[in-house]
């Protein structure tokens, strides 16, 4: 995600603050949610991570501003001037630990800093703690129902995206599950990987005894417990 990953509405209220010269005016946002998903009770608070991330490389390169610049031509050119320079050092952040569980209408995070840069921002930062949460908490609805059984994430094949994917896995082991199917997120997050068989192999022999029979595939290496 890059400093891009905002919204036009988000991009013309900092400009008019830019006018009304307004863009250091202190300010604190706080994100917070109204109702737990899955008409719970709870919330397993996710993403600071991916937020941190995405706070320490915050830029708009010189490509940005020329696309912008093209897009909005009713912006002052003294505007994309201040946008180039734009900088996340002067926030601060205050952040529930990832991984606690939480309830509606508690701040999860707290950020300080400019008025209009906070704007730009809020729309990246609820978008990367609010997918990894509903994920993370959908995960420890499951890991609770499954008990005494393993609960190992399978959404590859059906996630958001390869990135959707990769947040996906890397939540779902932190509400519980125990592994997951996707090896690039077992690669990058050291999680256990697991799996089992397709049923295009099995429809492959004239008889499902014969594809047991293969040893082609050990459930006990490497499926869940």
């Amino acid at each position: 995600m890059t400093a891009m990953s905002t919204d036009l509405y988000q991009m013309t209220m900092a400009y008019a603050e830019f006018k009304a010269k307004r863009v250091d005016q202190s300010c604190v946002f706080e994100a917070y949610f109204r109702k737990a998903p899955f008409k719970g009770r709870y919330t397993i608070f996710a993403g600071v991570d991916e937020v941190l991330t995405f706070l320490k490389y915050y830029k708009f390169e010189k490509e940005n501003i020329d696309y912008l610049r093209h897009k909005l031509p009713h912006f002052s050119e003294d505007f994309w001037v201040w946008l180039g320079n734009l900088s996340t050092e002067s926030l601060k952040l205050y952040a529930i630990p990832q991984g606690t569980i939480v309830f509606e209408s508690e701040p999860l995070l707290r950020i300080e800093g400019p008025f209009a840069l906070l704007q730009l921002i809020e729309t990246p930062l609820l978008n990367l703690i609010n997918f990894s949460s509903l994920i993370a908490t959908n995960a420890s609805r499951m890991a609770m129902i499954s008990e005494p059984t393993a609960c190992v994430e399978f959404g590859l094949r059906r996630a958001q995206g390869p990135n959707g994917a990769l947040t996906a896995s890397k939540y779902a082991i932190l509400g519980g599950c125990k592994g997951t199917s996707n090896i690039q997120a077992g690669f990058l997050y050291d999680v256990p990987i697991f799996g089992t068989l397709a049923h295009s192999m099995i429809m492959s022999y004239e008889d499902e005894s014969d594809c047991e029979e293969s040893k082609m595939v050990e459930p006990k290496a490497g499926g869940p417990p």
